[in-house]
């Protein structure tokens, strides 16, 4: 692993800090129960990925982009003939979706906790604005952070542009989440650590090869080892480092 000193530490939100993607799973089960009639569920779930797929563009990521793929799918499967009660009761999914209490995760608390002691946390998301910013404040994990960053999505040059404002640089910052796609490999590309916390339930769609060769990466079995990879990367907080960031 290539020593460097790390003053900034970013975390993704959905399945990282709380769970997310088991809310998404029960909701497309019962999706599949209410189209049963018109289609097998693996062609339902199929379906409904390529149209999430297809939608992310238009509607971004969230629970309020996944309920009209719902939605545009069964129009589609059901060739217009879907029940008017389904339209409803996938609105209703929705919205349970939106209101679900957050379910912080496994050792999420103690270290945030522990490492905005002596570094600049900073909180980078996708997903729908008021939900993120809703889910946060009820995590009760905010005041940990320097920033928040609600993103369209994940890229090298958000990664670079987020730690260049709330940091000394992408290359001096670690990000930490449980996709490789938007979590690691970006931060890889724009010159971070990037470290990867496997969630237990995947979305497809986040799926991508691991960068096992990467000097940079690192796999962890869940938060909670955290604190000390960044003792052994060899880190030196400076006082500049652990100042809050501005807003």
């Amino acid at each position: 692993m290539t020593a460097s000193r790390i003053t900034t530490i970013g975390f993704d939100a959905d399945d990282t800090l709380w769970q997310n993607e088991a809310y998404f799973r029960l909701t497309q089960e019962r999706f599949t129960e209410l189209l049963r009639d018109y289609a097998p569920s693996d062609h339902l779930q199929d379906r409904l990925l390529a149209a999430e797929r297809r939608n992310i563009g238009a509607y971004g990521f969230g629970v309020k982009g996944f309920t009209l793929s719902m939605i545009e799918t069964a129009i589609e499967v059901t060739e217009g003939r879907v029940p008017a009660r389904v339209i409803s009761e996938l609105l209703g999914s929705g919205r349970a979706m939106l209101d679900h209490p957050v379910e912080i995760l496994p050792h999420a608390r103690e270290t945030v906790e522990a490492l905005s002691r002596d570094f600049r946390l900073v909180l980078i998301t996708k997903g729908d604005l008021l939900h993120q910013e809703r889910k946060l404040a009820q995590s009760g994990l905010g005041d940990f952070f320097d920033a928040v960053e609600i993103v369209s999505d994940k890229t090298a040059a958000t990664y670079r542009s987020v730690f260049a404002r709330h940091g000394t640089g992408a290359d001096e910052a670690l990000m930490t989440g449980n996709s490789l796609r938007s979590d690691v490999i970006p931060a890889l590309e724009a010159g971070g650590f990037g470290v990867h916390v496997p969630s237990r339930i995947e979305w497809a769609l986040e799926a991508a090869k691991e960068p096992a060769d990467h000097p940079r990466y690192s796999s962890l079995p869940d938060l909670g080892a955290l604190p000390d990879l960044v003792e052994r990367l060899g880190s030196t907080p400076t006082p500049s480092a652990v100042q809050p960031a501005a807003r």
